[in-house]
């Protein structure tokens, strides 16, 4: 794993929380993006080379819906850039990490994804990331 790719908070609702991401960090939202798969939509601030990631579910069915049903609003995942998802999710498997998604998909912000169960990373929810290379 190269670096902190992003760390994803989960939001009732976007708008209030894209206007409140603004004050705090001085600037707008760079990006926003629906992830139509995951019933989500996205956006995306900047704070030096941070970044953080707000989503906010689409449907009643969205695992960001559910997220803040069970646990409300708050610090959804820590995503970590690589390099070579698959070599990584064959890493983690063989070390003993449960994966959620052994064949990675398409995410928001031209990124590769997948994710590991938090029951087996001390509760955290862990998103691979890998840049979508042409």
């Amino acid at each position: 794993m190269d670096k902190i790719e992003h760390i994803g908070i989960a939001v009732k609702n976007l708008d209030a929380s894209n206007e409140l991401f603004r004050k705090l960090f001085g600037a707008p939202a760079y990006k926003m993006e629906e992830v139509l798969s995951e019933g989500v939509t996205t956006s995306f601030f900047k704070s030096g080379p941070n970044k953080i990631e707000l989503l906010a579910g689409t449907n009643e069915n969205s695992p960001i819906t559910k997220f803040i049903e069970k646990k409300g609003e708050g610090i959804h995942h820590i995503a970590f850039a690589v390099d070579d998802i698959v070599a990584e999710i064959a890493r983690l498997k063989s070390e003993g990490f449960t994966v959620l998604n052994e064949v990675p998909k398409k995410g928001a912000d031209n990124k590769l994804v997948a994710f590991l169960h938090p029951k087996s990373s001390n509760g955290v929810l862990v998103e691979l990331c890998q840049e979508i290379r042409d």
